[in-house]
């Protein structure tokens, strides 16, 4: 280690300036890093001869101070300069532009269904989606052990078992009948969960809207012609409908809807299995110990319920054939939505 080094390194900080941070960075690594200049100037010291071990720690010292010095002035420099550069500008430029988003195809289907039923005297009613064992499956005829329960595979919640992901949203169903004295008629749309394998055609995250009619002499008819409505407007007035005889716990007699398919009119493809009609919702007229349960009097009045899932509507409307792009969240399936806004 030599005096004349020393001096050297004490010019180039004092003549170091620094256009921009790129640049000051580079300075503070090479003098004042871990690895740079000054620290091993240090550990060199200790090998500096006795007698000039003090003058050469003061220089070491000095040149230290400089560079500490150096570095803030001009880091402070940089910053002013990027703030002035930041205040200076031009308002009167045009603005950056983002693209228009748009709504979810989910969201478009489940607010035209809503409105089709909206429209002959249904009122919306929402409800949570954490549920009791007795709103989901007690209240709705389905009983502890009962098999109906495998027919649904249920997200509970490990710490209370009593608690659960709804499966489907007739628990607001219950809810409205408990609170509530007839004529009730509601539609009840929202998210349900499921424990499923996820596939083109089933996920264990979906939609759906139930109806619940309850009143005076309310028939298996009034079903038929209020799901014959709803089925026309939505897909339309040539779309075919069929009903089959089918079984829930909670409404008796029961019945499952068809349409025909609209992706492959009838001509059989993955979404239909190849059969032409698609399954869209079930139905039925509401169990008369379901109507007990919730304290109203199965021997005066009567009801229909029903319920569909949103996704395979809007499958067919929007001539989708997989259910798992609703959940993507792909820039390039959405953009196909932008003209519904």
């Amino acid at each position: 280690m030599e005096k004349k080094e020393l001096d050297g390194l004490l010019k180039e900080i004092s003549s170091f300036s620094a256009s921009n941070s790129s640049e000051l960075e580079e300075f503070r690594i090479k003098f004042l890093g871990k690895k740079g200049i000054i620290r091993g100037l240090f550990t060199k010291l200790k090998d500096a001869n006795q007698k000039n071990r003090k003058e050469f720690g003061q220089l070491i010292n000095n040149i230290k101070e400089r560079a500490e010095s150096k570095f803030a002035g001009l880091n402070n420099s940089l910053a002013k300069s990027s703030s002035r550069e930041k205040k200076n500008i031009d308002l009167s430029m045009p603005g950056v532009s983002f693209p228009n988003g748009s709504r979810h195809p989910i969201s478009l289907i489940r607010a035209e269904m809503c409105g089709i039923l909206e429209r002959i005297g249904f009122v919306i009613s929402e409800g949570p989606e954490i549920e009791s064992d007795w709103h989901n499956f007690t209240a709705l005829n389905i009983p502890e052990y009962h098999p109906a329960r495998d027919m649904q595979d249920t997200f509970f919640i490990q710490t209370n078992p009593d608690i659960l992901l709804r499966t489907h949203t007739s628990p607001q169903q219950i809810r409205v009948m408990e609170s509530s004295d007839p004529p009730i008629r509601i539609i009840c749309p929202g998210r349900v969960y499921r424990n499923e394998t996820i596939s083109a055609r089933s996920h264990c995250i979906f939609h759906q809207i139930e109806g619940l009619y309850i009143d005076l002499e309310v028939s298996f008819a009034d079903l038929k012609q209020t799901l014959y409505y709803f089925a026309q407007a939505l897909f339309g007035d040539n779309t075919k409908i069929r009903f089959r005889p089918s079984y829930f716990p909670f409404t008796e007699p029961s019945a499952e809807m068809d349409i025909s398919c609209l992706i492959c009119k009838g001509n059989g493809c993955s979404v239909c299995k190849h059969s032409g009609w698609v399954e869209i919702l079930g139905c039925g007229m509401v169990d008369p110990a379901v109507l007990d349960n919730c304290n109203i009097d199965s021997t005066k009045y009567t009801g229909y319920a029903f319920g569909l899932g949103i996704e395979r509507p809007a499958m067919l409307k929007y001539q989708i054939d997989d259910i798992r792009l609703f959940f993507e969240n792909d820039r390039r399936f959405l953009d196909q939505f932008k003209t519904t806004l």
